[in-house]
């Protein structure tokens, strides 16, 4: 039996009008909300075994990972990378790490807000070589746009953290936002483009190819300079 999965309904029907002043305002003041005591903690103690466990391996980041699914798929398929997912609920991870026998050594997981761990990344002299958003909230509502990741104030620091970026979603608008922020930012045009994965990799993905919703996708390689010639993705 096919899911119920429902699209985003949003007043929407293409980018924000007012995503590109909002970008210009967050790229000409710096994010200054303090950064949570547990959230210091949480980053601390990760990237201590980052540095002590990976070896010199290069870091990939599960944005938003949920319980952990999407994390062991992408160590799995990136055995030489160490693994780090990140997500705010306790729940979710718990269920996570009782799934977790047999799983590869080359992952973690952490609970922390994400404002606050891309910061203290960026801060720490952290950089990516793979950074994963994978079906994040929507926050469909035209209002909401400062709530979507490319409209918030700490998207400047998402992409200072470089790597290859890859998100995906089943609302068009949100990876075409998304797509324009990059553009607007860094000089770099990326396409959305409509995406059907060979196996998913997250309940969400899963659940989304189940009730035969389009997904769609950005990936960009944000180590890329203007004139420097295409990064490999």
């Amino acid at each position: 039996m096919p899911a119920d999965s429902r699209l985003p309904v949003s007043g929407q029907d293409t980018v924000h009008r007012y995503l590109a002043r909002l970008l210009d305002r967050h790229s000409r003041a710096p994010f200054r909300k303090p950064v949570a005591d547990y959230n210091r903690v949480a980053f601390a103690d990760s990237f201590e075994r980052y540095q002590r466990l990976a070896g010199g391996a290069q870091l990939i980041l599960d944005s938003g990972c949920g319980v952990g699914e999407s994390t062991a798929a992408l160590a799995r398929a990136f055995p030489g990378h160490y693994v780090i997912g990140v997500d705010q609920s306790a729940v979710r991870l718990a269920r996570a790490r009782r799934g977790a026998a047999g799983w590869p050594d080359n992952l973690d997981l952490v609970r922390a807000d994400l404002v606050d761990y891309w910061r203290l990344l960026h801060d720490a002299g952290g950089r990516l070589d793979r950074h994963y958003l994978l079906y994040p909230n929507p926050w469909p509502k035209s209002c909401h746009v400062g709530r979507r990741w490319h409209g918030h104030a700490v998207f400047p620091t998402v992409l200072a953290l470089a790597g290859v970026l890859e998100c995906r979603s089943n609302w068009p608008i949100y990876i075409a936002e998304l797509c324009v922020a990059i553009e607007l930012l860094r000089g770099r045009a990326v396409a959305c483009e409509a995406y059907v994965p060979t196996a998913p990799i997250t309940p969400f993905e899963r659940k989304y190819l189940d009730s035969g919703h389009p997904l769609w996708r950005c990936r960009v390689d944000l180590r890329w300079q203007p004139g420097t010639g295409a990064g490999p993705c």
